[in-house]
C-alpha cells in the first residue's frame, strides 16, 4: 500500500506560516519574529511595511531562498524546512514571480521571454506554441509579440512578465513591488489586471509600500514592522509612516 503524504495545512490554505522566525547571523539582525499568517486559496494579500521591516525576507522564505531561523512554513504541503534540495525547482514551479524591474531578457522578443518559462521546464514545443499566444491575450499583448523590452514602455514590460509568470499556471503569484518603477495611471491598470488574475482563481501575494494602491483596493492586508506583524485585517489600510 502506497505512503500517503503528510497533511501540513488544511484543504482550503496554501500559505501557513507558524511562529516563523529569521536572524541573519552575519549581523545577529532579527529580520523576522513570531510571525504567524495563514493564506487560503484564492485570497488576494497585500503585505505592506515600512523598510527594513521584514517584507524581503518573507518573500524570500516562501520562494525557499532562504530558511526560517525558528517556526515551520508550509506552502502548498511543502514543509518548506524539510523539502530536499533536489526539489525546491519542482516546488518553486508553483509559484510566479513578478518583480520591481520586470527582470526580462532584453536580447529576446515578447513571444520569446515568455516562452522561456515554458522551456526550462521542458515544455514540448506544441504546447509553448499554443500557451505563449494564450497568456499574451490574457495581459493585453497579442498584437506585440515580435517586440523587445525596449522597444515597450514600463507597463507593457510589466505585462510581458507577468504573462512570464503565469504561463506555466501557478497556484500562487507572488509580486515584488510590481508597480515601483509605474506612473499612477499605469500601476493602476496593472493592479486591475492582477485583480483579474485572481478573479480566475490564483492566489496573489504582493509585497508593496504603495500606499495608494493598498487603499483603493480594499483587500486584505498584512502589515509588518520591525519583523513583526502587527496588523492582519480584511479590507485594511495602510498608513505609510515613512
Amino acid at each position: 500500500m502506497p505512503r500517503r503524504k503528510k497533511k501540513y495545512m488544511e484543504d482550503d490554505e496554501v500559505i501557513v506560516l507558524e511562529n516563523v522566525g529569521k536572524i541573519y547571523r552575519e549581523n545577529n539582525s532579527h529580520a523576522l519574529e513570531d510571525v504567524s499568517i495563514r493564506i487560503k486559496k484564492g485570497e488576494f494579500v497585500f503585505v505592506v511595511g515600512e523598510s527594513g521591516s521584514g517584507k524581503s525576507t518573507l518573500t524570500k522564505l516562501l520562494l525557499r531562498e532562504l530558511t526560517p531561523t525558528q517556526g515551520n512554513i508550509y506552502v502548498l504541503n511543502y514543509d518548506l524546512k524539510k523539502i530536499p534540495h533536489r526539489r525546491i525547482p519542482k516546488y518553486r514551479r508553483n509559484i510566479g514571480v513578478v518583480f520591481q524591474d520586470f527582470r526580462l531578457l532584453k536580447d529576446r522578443n515578447v513571444y520569446e521571454n515568455v516562452a522561456f518559462a515554458q522551456r526550462i521546464i521542458q515544455v514540448p514545443g506544441r504546447e509553448i506554441r499554443r500557451n505563449v499566444p494564450r497568456v499574451l491575450a490574457t495581459v493585453g499583448l497579442a498584437g506585440k509579440y515580435r517586440v523587445r523590452p525596449n522597444n515597450l514602455s514600463g507597463g507593457e514590460q510589466q505585462r510581458v512578465a507577468i504573462a512570464r509568470a503565469l504561463v506555466n499556471k501557478p497556484a500562487i503569484l507572488l509580486a515584488d513591488e510590481p508597480t515601483g518603477n509605474l506612473d499612477p495611471k499605469t500601476s493602476l491598470e496593472i493592479m486591475h489586471l492582477f485583480e483579474e488574475i485572481n478573479n480566475a482563481g490564483t492566489t496573489v501575494i504582493m509585497v508593496t509600500h504603495d500606499q495608494t494602491i493598498v487603499n483603493a483596493m480594499c483587500k486584505r492586508v498584512i502589515t509588518l514592522n520591525k519583523g513583526v506583524v502587527i496588523s492582519d485585517e480584511e479590507n485594511g489600510v495602510y498608513i505609510d509612516e515613512d
